[in-house]
């Protein structure tokens, strides 16, 4: 064997290594697509139970990943495309978490027929984010968030048959398809003005740069464009309502959290050290305020809109809305803080409390279902308290976050966002502070009509709902977790507080 060869094989070697936990979700998507068509009845209809038996293969490969993401080591190590640092340990951890509630919610949502495709979707999708985090390459970072696109758009189609839904999974296929091409059209102008798709390098070279070429900046803007359809970020948010409100509350779920997770994910490993290779050339003088108008904007519109409306899907997408306003502020200040936390740390830490938040609330609203048909205005859940006062105190207690009302975790993550703005002492992120502020006071005007319903109206029938076992799992796993957070956050903290060490 020649040098060359051997060194290509140990390369690769060595970059299989790091993503052993990735490697063992997408096996099992494999074996979920080989096996799943074949495991039918001799006149072709799907055997009985499927869902049981795939769901319960869902969840012992993400708790293998869990198991190697503990045990594994937490060494800084760039190998090739991949760079295994804190972010991805963090990151890791959170997903394959957010994946065991999503596969709880989705449990009942799929006939058994489907069953095997859904759950490997949605593993997939998992290792897609795991490697977005692991990205050291603009074509590793397009490879991988297009690992979570095309199983989305097969996850959407599959949970039902009706039109409102498949008008759905189109909607969502066509503008993420044009996002990418906008994404990547970015990446070509960076490759253009670097030489180069390697992260690292791009950075030394714009270090090296006496200013900042155009390419570079034209780039970064394209790329923000197409990670913020992702992240729903205004104006690029117009498809989420219609997509929430027709696909299923599965669909939902995982659209109003894992795309963010992802999104946010690719702009800290893009946007951080470019704007730190350059800080004063003109490449950041254009990327910080687009970032603060896009924050601003997004929250008062997300919030605005978010009141309009009387159907609990639409109202929760323009939720999700206003929410990634907010988290844009941490992405605006950054690590360029001594405040603790800082703008970062302040990020990583809402995307997990905002990931139990939001699936809560879809898991509630599944184990709500009356005849298999999905809750849909507020009119349906009025006096939920009186029939299923366990889901009304649930879903209470993740209103009560998602506004930022203590005692739940929502009101310490945006307590840390606002120090964090706060703390960074010039005008413009003071008044990213206070809009934020002013908008958490909007957005409980709609959560708290939520709450209203559920208990100051009275029930328009004794339908007692679904008694799915999954749902209701997920649903007392997020509202234990956001209530303990609240008063015991430093093992999150801890955990987050280690990305800075990268």
């Amino acid at each position: 064997m020649s040098q060359p060869d051997a060194a290509m094989i140990s390369s690769v070697t060595s970059a299989a290594g790091k993503v052993i936990p990735e490697l063992v979700l997408l096996g099992t998507v494999c074996i979920n697509f080989l096996v799943g068509p074949f495991l039918v009845t001799p006149s072709g209809r799907a055997l009985p139970g499927l869902r049981h038996r795939w769901g319960g293969i869902a969840i012992a490969a993400i708790c293998t990943a869990l198991y190697l993401w503990w045990t594994g080591s937490t060494e800084v190590v760039t190998t090739g495309p991949f760079r295994v640092d804190n972010i991805v340990w963090y990151v890791r951890g959170v997903m394959l978490i957010a994946a065991l509630l999503l596969v709880l919610v989705n449990w009942s949502q799929i006939e058994d027929g489907k069953a095997a495709e859904s759950h490997a979707c949605l593993l997939a999708i998992t290792a897609g984010v795991n490697l977005v985090a692991l990205a050291n390459d603009l074509t590793t970072l397009f490879l991988a968030l297009e690992l979570i696109s095309i199983p989305t758009y097969l996850f959407l189609f599959l949970p039902r048959k009706d039109a409102a839904t498949q008008e759905a999974g189109v909607k969502y296929f066509l503008l993420s398809v044009f996002s990418s091409a906008i994404m990547l059209y970015g990446f070509s102008l960076i490759y253009g003005m670097a030489g180069t798709t390697d992260l690292p390098t791009i950075q030394t070279a714009l270090a090296n740069s006496n200013q900042t070429p155009v390419l570079a900046i034209l780039g970064m803007v394209f790329v923000v464009a197409g990670l913020a359809f992702r992240l729903t970020a205004v104006p690029f948010h117009f498809y989420a309502p219609d997509v929430f409100q027709g696909s299923a509350a599965s669909g939902a779920a995982l659209l109003s959290f894992v795309p963010k997770l992802a999104g946010f994910i690719a702009l800290i490993r893009l946007l951080e050290p470019v704007v730190d290779a350059a800080p004063g050339l003109l490449l950041a003088d254009v990327m910080l305020p687009m970032l603060w108008w896009l924050s601003v904007i997004t929250m008062f519109v997300g919030n605005f809109l978010g009141i309009l409306q009387n159907d609990l899907r639409r109202m929760l997408a323009y939720s999700g809305v206003a929410h990634v306003g907010y988290m844009l502020v941490g992405l605006n200040v950054g690590h360029h803080t001594t405040s603790v936390p800082d703008g970062i740390e302040a990020l990583l830490f809402y995307l997990a409390v905002y990931g139990l938040m939001t699936i809560g609330a879809f898991a509630v609203l599944i184990a709500a279902e009356r005849d298999n048909k999905p809750l849909e205005t507020l009119d349906q859940l009025a006096g939920l308290h009186r029939v299923r006062p366990g889901l009304a105190l649930m879903l209470m207690v993740f209103m009560f976050s998602l506004a930022g009302m203590p005692p739940t975790a929502g009101f310490l993550a945006k307590l840390n966002l606002f120090f964090a703005a706060w703390a960074q002492g010039d005008v413009s992120n003071r008044w990213l502070a206070l809009f934020m502020v002013i908008n958490a006071a909007m957005g409980s005007w709609y959560y708290l009509r939520v709450v209203g319903a559920m208990y100051l109206r009275e029930p328009l029938d004794e339908h007692h709902g679904s008694h799915a076992p999954a749902p209701i799992i997920a649903s007392v796993a997020c509202t234990a977790m956001v209530i303990t957070l609240f008063f015991v956050p430093t093992w999150l903290w801890t955990m987050v507080q280690t990305v800075r060490s990268s």
